[in-house]
């Protein structure tokens, strides 16, 4: 009994002893991967020449950082993923206890040169240091990227537009004989796994990332990039809050002044104040669209006819009242050369008693103290007493008449300016209300097509 406990110690003791202990540096070992080994990154890792490495690239959108409309720039962030096969390195799992991948640092091996066409700034995002190796030679390089690309973009429906932004990735100095570059996902995937990492989006919703491969020839040799086109729009909000509103509300206030009265000159103060402040928005405007774009943004349209209109408006005012002032001065004059008449008139009425009363005491001098007993002389000196009254009640009718006649057609010709000041801003009232539905309308269909 004690011999066959012995037996088996033993025998439990050997195969304990006999399971071999593994490390990933045994692996490096066997790879002969060491920093000072400058086999695997000086050139392409094939054992043929003629073989093209193949390199897959999968890219997914993380992040929308900032769409600049003025600089036509587009700063996304995406996680790149490499894959591609080394022949020169592979190795057995179960010669070393089942491992199949390892993790060495990124600068001991050859890695694709590829790089974006549209990027315009050396992206400062942390880099991983390491890369994984599979047992097989799969290499796998995974990144952040943070790529600020120039993308051209249409702003013609500000901001209610759609941009389309690409991403074309190629190599620098691998042509087509020498490295296959290939989509890792297609569309429909990397759209779906892009909308459930994202975190941020800003103003912009995602709504596609769609993925194609173009070939291009240059220097006799054929070029494969592949080009990532990312599909996002505009959350308009608050545009439609900070600048379409106010210019509508500003829009408002101009055409309800036309109630105010137009003798007053609150009514032009009024128009000029709000059309300076359409000036400020049009200064905010200006900072945010491009300088060059290839149709005029229909937002830039919306503010310049709405501008024009106000212009017109407050020119409308400055005619109206222009009219009014015009009638106040014929009135004026009016009635200042009626004054003169009635003056005229008073003093002609003094003239006309004094004559009579002289009259009336020359003929009562006459019959007292007049020794002449010819009835002739007195006849006659009645007579012409009697003709110098119907003379001044004569003159007294004319300026009567004369001052009536200024009266009525100062009355008449005050009264046509003011006519024509209520028909002038009736029609153009009629007229601007009508017009600013008939583009608001319009902005709107232009704005939803």
């Amino acid at each position: 009994m004690m011999h066959s406990a012995f037996l088996i110690l033993i025998i439990l003791t050997d195969v304990t002893s006999c399971q071999k202990v593994c490390s990933y540096q045994d692996v490096l070992d066997y790879l002969n991967l060491t920093t000072d080994n400058s086999v695997f990154k000086l050139t392409r890792p094939v054992l043929d020449h003629t073989h093209p490495t193949k390199v897959e690239l999968d890219i997914i959108l993380y992040a929308i950082l900032a769409v600049i409309e003025k600089t036509q720039t587009f700063i996304p962030f995406v996680w790149a993923t490499l894959i591609w096969n080394n022949e020169r390195i592979s190795w057995d799992p179960d010669q070393f206890c089942g491992i199949t991948h390892i993790t060495i640092p990124r600068e001991i091996l050859w890695k694709p040169d590829v790089f974006v066409y549209e990027m315009i700034q050396t992206d400062d995002s942390p880099q991983s240091y390491y890369i994984s190796v599979a047992h097989d030679g799969t290499i796998t390089s995974e990144d952040d990227i943070k790529i600020v690309s120039t993308c051209k973009m249409d702003v013609h429906k500000f901001p209610f537009d759609t941009q389309k932004c690409n991403i074309t990735i190629g190599s620098a100095s691998h042509c087509v004989d020498e490295m296959r570059l290939s989509p890792f996902s297609n569309s429909s995937r990397a759209t779906q796994f892009s909308r459930e990492v994202m975190k941020t989006q800003g103003e912009w919703e995602f709504l596609q990332l769609s993925i194609s491969k173009v070939n291009m020839t240059f220097e006799n040799k054929l070029w494969e990039n592949l080009i990532y086109t990312f599909s996002m729009k505009r959350r308009p909000l608050l545009h439609v809050i900070n600048f379409l509103l106010p210019i509508l509300f500003f829009l408002t206030l101009d055409l309800a002044s036309f109630f105010i009265a137009d003798h007053r000159g609150e009514k032009l103060g009024f128009k000029v104040t709000v059309l300076l402040a359409i000036s400020v928005l049009l200064l905010i405007l200006n900072d945010i669209l491009p300088s060059m774009s290839n149709k005029t943004p229909l937002i830039a349209t919306y503010c310049i006819v709405i501008f024009a209109l106000m212009l017109l408006s407050l020119l409308e005012t400055i005619l109206v009242t222009h009219l009014i002032e015009k009638d106040s001065q014929v009135k004026l004059k009016v009635k200042n050369e009626h004054k003169k008449a009635q003056t005229n008139n008073s003093n002609a009425e003094d003239k006309r008693q004094t004559c009579c009363s002289c009259i009336c005491r020359v003929s009562s001098d006459e019959q007292q103290h007049e020794l002449l007993p010819v009835a002739e002389v007195v006849n006659n000196s009645n007579h012409t007493g009697e003709y110098n009254v119907l003379v001044l009640i004569l003159e007294e009718l004319k300026e009567l008449k004369k001052s009536l006649n200024l009266h009525l057609s100062g009355s008449e010709e005050g009264g046509k300016y003011v006519q024509w000041a209520a028909r002038i801003n009736r029609v153009f009232f009629i007229f601007y209300a009508v017009t600013v539905s008939l583009f608001l309308s319009l902005m709107y269909t232009e704005w939803n097509t």
